[in-house]
């Protein structure tokens, strides 16, 4: 147990915590709990919102299992996540003042009060707060993995002791503090993310002897790590071009990502967070999928690829530096949790038991119920990440497909086409979800060589369409 890559790592989680506290004294003296504490009283700034959607776009996988893939398949993996540019910039640009307009009109808190307010449909809430609830725990169940295994890399504790020790954390400061306390833990976690990337590629590069030194051995141990078509050929052109769907104009479907557009406070605010939103992701991922690349001839051999970045930093930095540096995934990986723990618990306090089961609720009654689900989520959770499986970016992934699967076409065919309506968008989600979900399991390789999201995507936008003309009829009669 080195204590000088240790200190540094409990200074950071000491941090986190006091913000936590600062901000559970603003709920306290809140009138108004729900949209406080999962919502943050929609009053972000232009930096804060960039850097809260940089934060918890930028996960685990970003930067824990998405270099342990780059290690493995080489520069094409780094072109492959390149596609992650575009994600805030789509995200607010598509969303853009339209949605935040169309929340406060609907007094929504989260994405499934936008969807009810939009289509006035208790199934379309219900299949929406399911949906959340089943996908988010997977990808909860992937950053809660990617943070214990940092801890165990960093620290030598055991896998279940480490993870017992990120959740704890997590849990402290998410329930004590609620949204305000993740979108400011946030932007100290993107800062950190920003500085802790460009450090660790820097000292990778002089470890390695120069960019040319690396990119001489990695040729001379296989010249297919060079090309964009991946260590073994298996990174198609359809492949590459179809992930650009996932994790690019997809993302708007992502509940968690989503949320941020309601929260910021003006629409210069809005216009800020583009602008640097995109340059601090565009940042991040490129250099983060290059140091997975470049760690490969400094530690060959590494079997389980989420160790490498915790491998690599205290390889190449000295202790206290790589304890600072390891912050950054750290970071990225508290940030991601504690806005998915949110996000369900929001599904099942507001999104079920106030809308259908206790609607005159009091504020005092829904605050405590909020920190007690957030906490059983929490230790669900853990449960669920106690048997982890090798490379991580791949439960997440799963969880990405499925959420984009089911909310893309509500959410933004609900803003632009006025002719769609609950009947559309309940057969899109039910055709997103099930195809998805059937092609995953049902296929051993990609259809047509491309990603699995890709098909579901566009036949739930069919379905959505034409389900809508064809009810156009029903709508008018409940109308008059």
């Amino acid at each position: 147990m080195n204590l000088s890559v240790i200190i540094p790592l409990l200074l950071f989680l000491m941090l986190i915590f006091f913000i936590g506290l600062w901000s559970s004294r603003q709920l306290h003296a809140s009138k108004n709990f729900l949209e406080d504490y999962f919502l943050g009283g929609r009053q972000l700034g232009g930096f804060i919102l960039a850097m809260t959607m940089t934060a918890t776009y930028g996960s685990a996988s970003s930067f824990v299992g998405g270099p342990g893939v780059a290690y493995t398949q080489g520069l094409g993996w780094v072109l492959l996540a390149m596609s992650q540019v575009a994600t805030g910039y789509f995200v607010l640009m598509i969303l853009g003042k339209k949605f935040a307009i169309m929340a406060r009109k609907y007094n929504a808190v989260t994405l499934i009060d936008f969807l009810k307010g939009r289509y006035n449909s208790k199934w379309v809430v219900i299949t929406s707060a399911l949906s959340i609830i089943i996908f988010l725990f997977s990808a909860m169940a992937a950053q809660w993995v990617g943070g214990a295994r940092l801890i165990e890399s960093i620290t030598g504790l055991s896998y279940t002791s480490a993870l017992f020790l990120f959740a704890l954390s997590v849990l402290v400061y998410v329930i004590i503090g609620g949204f305000r306390a993740v979108a400011l833990t946030d932007t100290v976690q993107g800062i950190v993310m920003f500085f802790g990337t460009l450090i660790l590629l820097v000292a990778t590069i002089i470890a390695g002897g120069g960019v040319s030194s690396i990119v001489a051995d990695l040729s001379a141990e296989n010249p297919n790590l060079l090309t964009p078509y991946g260590s073994n050929l298996d990174l198609t052109p359809s492949y590459v071009s179809s992930f650009w769907i996932l994790v690019g104009v997809g993302v708007v479907g992502l509940p968690q990502v989503t949320v941020r557009a309601m929260s910021y406070n003006s629409s210069k605010a809005m216009h800020r967070a583009l602008i640097i939103g995109t340059i601090v992701v565009g940042f991040i991922m490129l250099n983060m999928h290059l140091i997975g690349v470049f760690a490969r001839p400094i530690l060959p051999g590494i079997e389980v690829g989420d160790k490498v970045m915790p491998l690599i930093a205290q390889e190449v930095l000295p202790p206290w530096l790589a304890g600072i540096v390891l912050a950054a995934p750290m970071a990225a990986i508290m940030s991601t949790v504690d806005s998915l723990l949110l996000l369900v618990s929001s599904a099942i306090v507001k999104d079920v038991y106030l809308n259908y089961m206790k609607p005159d609720a009091s504020n005092q009654r829904v605050k405590k119920l909020s920190i007690t689900i957030t906490s059983v989520l929490g230790i669900l959770v853990f449960l669920m990440a106690l048997n982890p499986p090798d490379l991580l970016i791949w439960l997440n992934l799963f969880a990405f497909g499925g959420l984009e699967a089911v909310f893309i076409w509500p959410i933004v065919m609900g803003l632009y086409w006025s002719k769609g309506n609950k009947y559309g968008a309940l057969s899109s989600m039910v055709v997103g979800i099930g195809s998805y979900i059937a092609i995953d399991q049902l296929t051993t390789t990609p259809l047509f060589g491309m990603h699995t999201v890709v098909l579901p995507v566009l036949s739930s936008l069919v379905v959505y369409v034409l389900v809508s003309l064809f009810t156009q009829h029903k709508v008018t009669e409940h109308r008059f």
